[in-house]
Protein backbone atom coordinates (compact mmCIF):
# COMPACT_ATOMS: atom_id res chain seq x y z
CA UNK A 1 0.00 0.00 0.00
CA UNK A 2 1.13 3.37 -1.10
CA UNK A 3 0.90 5.28 3.02
CA UNK A 4 0.05 8.71 2.34
CA UNK A 5 3.35 10.91 3.07
CA UNK A 6 2.10 13.52 5.68
CA UNK A 7 3.62 16.25 7.10
CA UNK A 8 2.53 18.12 10.30
CA UNK A 9 3.33 21.64 10.96
CA UNK A 10 2.74 22.67 14.56
CA UNK A 11 4.78 24.27 17.64
CA UNK A 12 5.83 21.37 20.02
CA UNK A 13 1.41 21.30 21.24
CA UNK A 14 -1.40 21.08 18.76
CA UNK A 15 0.68 19.05 16.02
CA UNK A 16 2.02 16.39 18.84
CA UNK A 17 -1.26 15.86 19.53
CA UNK A 18 -3.37 15.51 16.43
CA UNK A 19 0.00 12.85 15.47
CA UNK A 20 -0.69 10.86 18.49
CA UNK A 21 -5.10 11.24 17.87
CA UNK A 22 -5.14 10.79 14.17
CA UNK A 23 -2.24 9.53 12.16
CA UNK A 24 -0.01 7.60 15.39
CA UNK A 25 -1.56 3.99 14.71
CA UNK A 26 -2.87 4.77 11.00
CA UNK A 27 -1.10 3.07 8.41
CA UNK A 28 -2.67 4.72 5.57
CA UNK A 29 -0.15 7.63 6.21
CA UNK A 30 3.42 8.22 6.75
CA UNK A 31 4.49 11.26 8.42
CA UNK A 32 7.53 12.22 7.40
CA UNK A 33 8.62 14.76 9.63
CA UNK A 34 6.99 18.06 11.63
CA UNK A 35 8.09 21.21 11.29
CA UNK A 36 8.06 23.87 14.38
CA UNK A 37 7.50 27.86 14.67
CA UNK A 38 6.47 30.10 17.31
CA UNK A 39 8.45 28.69 19.92
CA UNK A 40 12.95 28.26 20.07
CA UNK A 41 14.81 25.18 19.98
CA UNK A 42 12.06 23.01 19.33
CA UNK A 43 13.77 22.32 15.82
CA UNK A 44 16.47 19.36 14.80
CA UNK A 45 15.29 17.47 17.06
CA UNK A 46 13.02 14.07 16.72
CA UNK A 47 9.62 13.50 18.44
CA UNK A 48 10.93 9.97 19.85
CA UNK A 49 10.06 6.17 18.70
CA UNK A 50 8.54 5.88 22.10
CA UNK A 51 5.88 8.09 21.78
CA UNK A 52 5.54 7.69 18.34
CA UNK A 53 4.75 3.99 18.04
CA UNK A 54 5.26 0.59 15.91
CA UNK A 55 4.98 2.46 12.54
CA UNK A 56 8.23 4.58 13.53
CA UNK A 57 10.64 2.79 15.34
CA UNK A 58 13.21 5.74 14.26
CA UNK A 59 10.39 8.54 15.82
CA UNK A 60 10.13 11.39 13.48
CA UNK A 61 12.40 14.43 12.76
CA UNK A 62 11.36 17.98 13.83
CA UNK A 63 12.23 20.54 11.36
CA UNK A 64 12.56 24.89 10.90
CA UNK A 65 9.15 25.51 9.50
CA UNK A 66 11.40 27.54 7.25
CA UNK A 67 12.01 24.68 5.01
CA UNK A 68 8.41 23.99 4.67
CA UNK A 69 8.87 24.03 0.60
CA UNK A 70 11.62 22.15 0.33
CA UNK A 71 10.83 19.68 2.75
CA UNK A 72 7.49 19.16 0.73
CA UNK A 73 9.83 18.27 -2.35
CA UNK A 74 12.58 16.43 -0.94
CA UNK A 75 10.42 14.19 1.22
CA UNK A 76 7.66 14.01 -1.20
CA UNK A 77 4.98 14.85 1.03
CA UNK A 78 1.64 14.83 -0.37
CA UNK A 79 -0.66 16.26 2.95
CA UNK A 80 0.70 19.36 4.79
CA UNK A 81 -0.91 19.26 8.07
CA UNK A 82 -1.45 22.58 10.12
CA UNK A 83 -1.49 22.31 13.24
CA UNK A 84 -0.82 24.98 15.76
CA UNK A 85 -2.45 28.15 16.73
CA UNK A 86 -2.97 32.27 17.77
CA UNK A 87 -2.18 33.07 13.72
CA UNK A 88 -3.63 35.48 11.40
CA UNK A 89 -5.65 33.96 8.76
CA UNK A 90 -3.31 35.50 6.05
CA UNK A 91 -0.76 33.62 8.03
CA UNK A 92 -2.06 30.54 7.33
CA UNK A 93 -2.98 30.84 4.44
CA UNK A 94 0.27 32.31 3.45
CA UNK A 95 1.65 28.72 3.80
CA UNK A 96 -1.18 26.63 2.39
CA UNK A 97 -0.06 28.61 -1.03
CA UNK A 98 3.34 27.46 0.17
CA UNK A 99 2.25 23.84 0.60
CA UNK A 100 -0.13 23.71 -2.81
CA UNK A 101 2.30 25.59 -5.03
CA UNK A 102 4.76 22.92 -4.17
CA UNK A 103 1.82 20.34 -5.02
CA UNK A 104 0.51 19.31 -1.51
CA UNK A 105 -2.83 19.33 -0.22
CA UNK A 106 -3.24 21.37 2.47
CA UNK A 107 -5.24 19.91 6.13
CA UNK A 108 -6.72 21.53 9.04
CA UNK A 109 -8.19 19.37 11.06
CA UNK A 110 -11.59 19.89 12.69
CA UNK A 111 -12.68 18.73 16.47
CA UNK A 112 -14.40 15.47 15.43
CA UNK A 113 -11.06 13.71 14.49
CA UNK A 114 -8.90 15.23 17.14
CA UNK A 115 -10.95 15.79 20.39
CA UNK A 116 -11.02 12.88 23.31
CA UNK A 117 -13.88 11.69 25.15
CA UNK A 118 -13.76 11.74 28.97
CA UNK A 119 -15.18 9.75 30.92
CA UNK A 120 -15.97 12.51 33.65
CA UNK A 121 -17.79 16.18 33.01
CA UNK A 122 -15.44 18.67 30.71
CA UNK A 123 -15.36 22.33 31.35
CA UNK A 124 -12.97 24.01 28.52
CA UNK A 125 -11.70 27.08 28.85
CA UNK A 126 -10.44 29.04 25.23
CA UNK A 127 -10.08 32.30 23.46
CA UNK A 128 -10.06 34.09 20.84
CA UNK A 129 -6.26 35.31 21.00
CA UNK A 130 -3.83 34.65 23.15
CA UNK A 131 -3.41 36.92 26.25
CA UNK A 132 -6.98 37.33 26.27
CA UNK A 133 -7.74 35.92 29.90
CA UNK A 134 -8.21 32.30 30.04
CA UNK A 135 -5.82 32.01 33.05
CA UNK A 136 -7.76 34.01 35.38
CA UNK A 137 -10.78 32.66 33.62
CA UNK A 138 -9.84 29.21 34.93
CA UNK A 139 -8.51 30.32 38.39
CA UNK A 140 -12.27 31.23 38.89
CA UNK A 141 -14.15 28.26 37.58
CA UNK A 142 -11.66 25.97 39.64
CA UNK A 143 -12.51 28.21 43.07
CA UNK A 144 -16.02 28.23 42.25
CA UNK A 145 -15.96 23.91 41.96
CA UNK A 146 -14.31 23.70 44.91
CA UNK A 147 -16.80 25.84 46.65
CA UNK A 148 -19.55 23.86 45.87
CA UNK A 149 -16.84 20.24 46.67
CA UNK A 150 -16.18 19.34 43.63
CA UNK A 151 -12.75 18.56 42.78
CA UNK A 152 -11.30 20.11 39.56
CA UNK A 153 -8.34 18.24 37.27
CA UNK A 154 -6.59 21.23 35.59
CA UNK A 155 -5.20 20.24 32.28
CA UNK A 156 -3.34 22.37 30.74
CA UNK A 157 -2.59 22.69 27.09
CA UNK A 158 0.46 20.93 26.17
CA UNK A 159 4.17 23.12 26.02
CA UNK A 160 6.45 19.99 26.05
CA UNK A 161 9.85 21.38 24.87
CA UNK A 162 11.83 19.01 27.13
CA UNK A 163 12.76 15.31 27.56
CA UNK A 164 9.40 14.30 25.39
CA UNK A 165 9.10 10.82 26.85
CA UNK A 166 9.67 12.42 30.31
CA UNK A 167 6.67 14.61 29.56
CA UNK A 168 4.88 11.99 28.38
CA UNK A 169 2.20 12.51 31.53
CA UNK A 170 2.78 15.42 34.28
CA UNK A 171 1.63 16.01 37.44
CA UNK A 172 2.00 19.52 39.01
CA UNK A 173 0.61 19.32 42.69
CA UNK A 174 3.87 21.06 44.86
CA UNK A 175 6.07 23.77 43.58
CA UNK A 176 8.76 21.64 43.76
CA UNK A 177 7.01 19.72 40.99
CA UNK A 178 8.16 22.56 39.17
CA UNK A 179 11.54 22.02 39.52
CA UNK A 180 11.40 17.98 39.50
CA UNK A 181 9.88 18.99 35.69
CA UNK A 182 12.51 21.49 34.55
CA UNK A 183 9.63 23.81 33.62
CA UNK A 184 10.16 26.49 31.27
CA UNK A 185 9.31 29.99 32.70
CA UNK A 186 6.28 30.07 29.98
CA UNK A 187 4.75 26.80 32.18
CA UNK A 188 5.92 28.01 35.47
CA UNK A 189 3.37 30.93 34.91
CA UNK A 190 0.65 28.62 34.02
CA UNK A 191 0.97 26.30 36.20
CA UNK A 192 2.15 27.96 39.68
CA UNK A 193 -1.33 30.36 40.17
CA UNK A 194 -3.44 26.96 39.79
CA UNK A 195 -0.64 25.04 42.81
CA UNK A 196 -0.86 28.00 44.82
CA UNK A 197 -4.47 28.34 44.83
CA UNK A 198 -4.68 24.34 45.70
CA UNK A 199 -5.18 22.83 42.36
CA UNK A 200 -3.76 19.94 40.74
CA UNK A 201 -2.32 20.39 37.35
CA UNK A 202 -1.85 17.71 34.48
CA UNK A 203 0.23 18.14 31.23
CA UNK A 204 2.47 16.48 29.48
CA UNK A 205 2.97 14.74 25.41
CA UNK A 206 0.00 12.18 25.48
CA UNK A 207 -3.22 13.59 26.70
CA UNK A 208 -5.06 10.08 26.29
CA UNK A 209 -2.80 8.92 29.09
CA UNK A 210 -3.24 12.42 30.43
CA UNK A 211 -6.84 12.21 30.69
CA UNK A 212 -6.77 8.78 32.70
CA UNK A 213 -4.78 10.14 35.66
CA UNK A 214 -6.50 13.29 35.45
CA UNK A 215 -10.15 11.47 35.64
CA UNK A 216 -8.79 9.46 38.26
CA UNK A 217 -8.59 12.30 40.86
CA UNK A 218 -10.83 14.55 39.88
CA UNK A 219 -14.79 15.13 40.10
CA UNK A 220 -14.84 17.27 36.88
CA UNK A 221 -11.86 18.22 34.15
CA UNK A 222 -11.26 21.97 33.41
CA UNK A 223 -9.70 21.90 30.32
CA UNK A 224 -6.99 25.04 30.59
CA UNK A 225 -6.25 26.07 27.07
CA UNK A 226 -3.54 27.53 25.14
CA UNK A 227 -3.13 30.44 22.91
CA UNK A 228 -6.47 30.34 20.83
CA UNK A 229 -6.65 27.34 20.22
CA UNK A 230 -9.81 24.47 20.49
CA UNK A 231 -10.16 21.74 23.13
CA UNK A 232 -8.08 18.71 22.79
CA UNK A 233 -11.64 16.99 24.90
CA UNK A 234 -15.20 17.35 24.13
CA UNK A 235 -16.24 19.78 26.41
CA UNK A 236 -19.86 19.62 27.84
CA UNK A 237 -19.45 23.45 28.52
CA UNK A 238 -17.26 25.63 26.33
CA UNK A 239 -16.09 28.94 28.00
CA UNK A 240 -14.47 31.34 25.12
CA UNK A 241 -12.99 34.48 26.40
CA UNK A 242 -12.90 37.55 24.09
CA UNK A 243 -10.49 40.52 24.04
CA UNK A 244 -12.04 44.26 23.07
CA UNK A 245 -8.18 45.52 22.92
CA UNK A 246 -8.00 43.04 19.83
CA UNK A 247 -11.33 43.84 18.45
CA UNK A 248 -12.14 42.02 15.34
CA UNK A 249 -9.28 39.18 16.32
CA UNK A 250 -12.02 36.99 17.61
CA UNK A 251 -13.28 36.74 13.23
CA UNK A 252 -9.50 36.98 11.83
CA UNK A 253 -7.14 34.61 14.20
CA UNK A 254 -6.83 30.82 13.71
CA UNK A 255 -8.73 29.20 15.19
CA UNK A 256 -10.49 31.72 17.74
CA UNK A 257 -13.17 32.49 15.53
CA UNK A 258 -14.06 28.35 15.53
CA UNK A 259 -13.96 28.41 19.43
CA UNK A 260 -16.33 31.80 18.99
CA UNK A 261 -18.90 29.87 17.32
CA UNK A 262 -18.42 26.85 19.59
CA UNK A 263 -18.76 29.08 22.74
CA UNK A 264 -21.10 27.60 25.23
CA UNK A 265 -20.49 30.99 27.13
CA UNK A 266 -18.51 34.20 26.20
CA UNK A 267 -16.47 36.07 28.64
CA UNK A 268 -16.10 39.62 27.34
CA UNK A 269 -13.10 40.52 29.13
CA UNK A 270 -11.07 43.40 30.41
CA UNK A 271 -14.24 46.10 30.19
CA UNK A 272 -12.58 48.56 32.81
CA UNK A 273 -9.83 49.17 30.38
CA UNK A 274 -11.29 48.88 26.71
CA UNK A 275 -13.14 51.19 25.02
CA UNK A 276 -17.08 51.85 25.14
CA UNK A 277 -17.38 51.56 21.60
CA UNK A 278 -14.83 48.67 20.97
CA UNK A 279 -16.59 46.71 23.86
CA UNK A 280 -20.17 47.57 21.93
CA UNK A 281 -18.67 46.76 18.84
CA UNK A 282 -17.51 43.11 20.28
CA UNK A 283 -21.06 42.32 21.71
CA UNK A 284 -22.21 42.71 17.73
CA UNK A 285 -19.59 40.11 16.73
CA UNK A 286 -20.43 37.55 19.47
CA UNK A 287 -23.98 38.11 18.50
CA UNK A 288 -23.65 37.78 14.92
CA UNK A 289 -21.53 34.77 15.26
CA UNK A 290 -23.00 32.83 18.19
CA UNK A 291 -26.65 34.00 18.78
CA UNK A 292 -26.78 31.17 21.11
CA UNK A 293 -24.34 31.89 23.54
CA UNK A 294 -24.13 33.34 27.07
CA UNK A 295 -22.36 36.52 27.09
CA UNK A 296 -20.93 37.15 30.75
CA UNK A 297 -18.42 40.62 30.93
CA UNK A 298 -15.35 40.78 33.17
CA UNK A 299 -12.72 43.07 34.14
CA UNK A 300 -9.42 41.64 35.35
CA UNK A 301 -8.18 44.47 37.71
CA UNK A 302 -4.68 44.74 38.04
CA UNK A 303 -3.06 45.14 41.79
CA UNK A 304 0.53 45.38 43.13
CA UNK A 305 2.35 44.83 45.86
CA UNK A 306 5.20 47.72 47.14
CA UNK A 307 3.14 49.88 44.41
CA UNK A 308 5.08 52.94 46.58
CA UNK A 309 8.51 51.66 44.76
CA UNK A 310 7.38 52.71 41.15
CA UNK A 311 6.00 56.55 41.77
CA UNK A 312 9.20 59.06 40.24
CA UNK A 313 11.43 56.25 39.55
CA UNK A 314 12.65 54.94 35.89
CA UNK A 315 11.15 51.80 35.55
CA UNK A 316 12.07 48.26 33.72
CA UNK A 317 8.22 46.26 32.66
CA UNK A 318 8.74 42.97 31.85
CA UNK A 319 5.40 41.05 30.79
CA UNK A 320 4.04 37.25 29.80
CA UNK A 321 6.44 36.42 26.96
CA UNK A 322 3.72 34.90 24.62
CA UNK A 323 0.75 37.15 25.16
CA UNK A 324 3.35 40.06 23.85
CA UNK A 325 5.03 38.85 21.48
CA UNK A 326 2.59 35.83 18.97
CA UNK A 327 0.23 37.47 20.74
CA UNK A 328 0.69 40.82 19.75
CA UNK A 329 -0.63 42.86 22.58
CA UNK A 330 1.45 46.09 23.14
CA UNK A 331 1.64 46.31 26.92
CA UNK A 332 0.28 43.92 29.93
CA UNK A 333 -0.42 44.14 33.46
CA UNK A 334 3.25 45.31 34.55
CA UNK A 335 3.27 47.98 31.67
CA UNK A 336 -0.64 48.80 33.41
CA UNK A 337 0.47 49.28 37.07
CA UNK A 338 3.83 51.05 35.95
CA UNK A 339 1.35 53.88 34.58
CA UNK A 340 -1.11 53.50 37.23
CA UNK A 341 1.50 54.45 39.95
CA UNK A 342 3.38 57.16 38.26
CA UNK A 343 6.60 55.58 36.94
CA UNK A 344 8.79 58.37 35.95
CA UNK A 345 10.29 56.42 32.82
CA UNK A 346 9.02 52.98 31.39
CA UNK A 347 12.68 51.94 30.27
CA UNK A 348 12.85 50.61 26.93
CA UNK A 349 15.44 46.70 27.57
CA UNK A 350 16.16 46.84 23.93
CA UNK A 351 19.41 48.53 23.46
CA UNK A 352 20.29 46.16 26.83
CA UNK A 353 18.95 42.85 25.60
CA UNK A 354 21.47 39.96 25.38
CA UNK A 355 21.88 36.77 23.39
CA UNK A 356 18.50 35.24 22.73
CA UNK A 357 16.51 38.18 24.24
CA UNK A 358 17.93 40.33 21.28
CA UNK A 359 17.07 37.77 19.31
CA UNK A 360 13.25 37.93 20.08
CA UNK A 361 13.43 41.06 20.13
CA UNK A 362 14.49 41.10 16.08
CA UNK A 363 11.59 38.30 15.60
CA UNK A 364 8.80 40.52 17.18
CA UNK A 365 9.77 43.83 16.52
CA UNK A 366 6.82 45.58 17.81
CA UNK A 367 7.55 44.40 21.25
CA UNK A 368 8.01 47.89 22.59
CA UNK A 369 9.50 49.11 25.62
CA UNK A 370 9.14 46.36 27.84
CA UNK A 371 11.19 42.74 27.93
CA UNK A 372 9.17 39.68 27.52
CA UNK A 373 9.73 36.91 30.08
CA UNK A 374 11.10 34.42 28.13
CA UNK A 375 12.45 31.31 29.99
CA UNK A 376 12.69 28.04 26.97
CA UNK A 377 15.66 26.59 28.42
CA UNK A 378 18.55 27.62 30.75
CA UNK A 379 20.27 29.55 28.14
CA UNK A 380 17.27 32.08 27.71
CA UNK A 381 16.83 31.74 31.44
CA UNK A 382 20.67 33.02 31.80
CA UNK A 383 20.08 35.99 28.94
CA UNK A 384 16.98 37.13 30.56
CA UNK A 385 18.52 37.34 34.15
CA UNK A 386 21.63 39.09 32.25
CA UNK A 387 19.29 41.73 29.90
CA UNK A 388 17.30 42.66 33.23
CA UNK A 389 21.11 43.32 35.00
CA UNK A 390 21.97 45.16 32.45
CA UNK A 391 19.06 47.26 32.19
CA UNK A 392 19.73 51.62 33.77
CA UNK A 393 16.52 50.81 36.15
CA UNK A 394 15.49 52.02 39.73
CA UNK A 395 12.79 49.09 39.71
CA UNK A 396 11.60 45.99 38.00
CA UNK A 397 7.84 45.69 37.57
CA UNK A 398 7.03 42.30 37.11
CA UNK A 399 3.67 41.63 34.83
CA UNK A 400 3.82 37.76 34.78
CA UNK A 401 1.33 35.71 37.35
CA UNK A 402 4.93 34.37 38.88
CA UNK A 403 7.32 35.08 41.58
CA UNK A 404 9.92 35.74 38.86
CA UNK A 405 12.50 36.46 41.13
CA UNK A 406 12.64 32.40 42.00
CA UNK A 407 14.08 31.88 38.83
CA UNK A 408 16.22 34.62 37.91
CA UNK A 409 18.48 36.97 40.35
CA UNK A 410 16.96 40.57 40.01
CA UNK A 411 18.87 43.46 42.04
CA UNK A 412 16.60 46.00 41.68
CA UNK A 413 13.50 46.15 43.83
CA UNK A 414 10.84 44.04 42.33
CA UNK A 415 7.13 44.91 42.33
CA UNK A 416 4.77 42.13 40.84
CA UNK A 417 1.17 42.88 39.25
CA UNK A 418 -1.24 40.38 40.06
CA UNK A 419 -4.72 40.13 38.49
CA UNK A 420 -8.01 38.45 38.88
CA UNK A 421 -11.32 37.88 37.39
CA UNK A 422 -14.23 39.73 38.36
CA UNK A 423 -17.50 39.75 36.56
CA UNK A 424 -19.51 42.49 36.27
CA UNK A 425 -23.33 42.51 36.56
CA UNK A 426 -25.47 39.34 35.84
CA UNK A 427 -24.47 36.45 34.59
CA UNK A 428 -21.80 35.52 36.27
CA UNK A 429 -19.63 32.45 35.90
CA UNK A 430 -21.15 31.64 39.31
CA UNK A 431 -24.07 30.73 37.48
CA UNK A 432 -22.70 29.46 35.22
CA UNK A 433 -21.10 27.19 37.24
CA UNK A 434 -24.48 26.34 39.20
CA UNK A 435 -25.99 25.41 35.67
CA UNK A 436 -23.59 23.03 34.98
CA UNK A 437 -23.63 21.21 38.41
CA UNK A 438 -27.46 21.15 38.16
CA UNK A 439 -27.14 18.97 35.16
CA UNK A 440 -24.07 16.92 36.50
CA UNK A 441 -24.83 12.76 37.25
CA UNK A 442 -26.35 12.73 40.71
CA UNK A 443 -23.22 10.20 41.81
CA UNK A 444 -20.76 13.19 41.44
CA UNK A 445 -22.41 15.93 43.11
CA UNK A 446 -23.17 13.06 45.92
CA UNK A 447 -19.92 11.92 46.08
CA UNK A 448 -17.71 15.32 45.72
CA UNK A 449 -14.87 15.13 47.42
CA UNK A 450 -15.43 11.79 48.94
Amino acid sequence: MNRIRTLIMGAAGRDFHNFNVCYRDDARYEVVGFTAAQIPNIANRRYPHELAGSLYPGGVPIHDESELKALVDRLAVRQVVFSYSDVSYDYVMHRGAIANAAGADFVLLGPNQTMLKSRKRVIAVCAGRTGAGKSQTTRRLAALLRDRGLRAGIVRHPMPYGDLVAQRVQRFATLADLERHHCTIEEIEEYEPHIVSGSVVFAGVDYAAILKDAEAVADVIVWDGGNNDFPFYRPDLHIVVADPLRLGNELSYYPGEANLRMADVVIINKIDTADFHATDELRNHIRAANPDAMTVEAASPVTADHPELITGRRVLVVEDGPTVTHGEMRFGAGTVIAKKFGAREIVDPRPYAVGSIAETFRTYPATGALLPAMGYGDQQVRDLEATIEKVACDVVVVGTPIDLGRLVRIRQPVVRARYELQEIGQPDLARVVSDFIGRLPRETVSGAGA
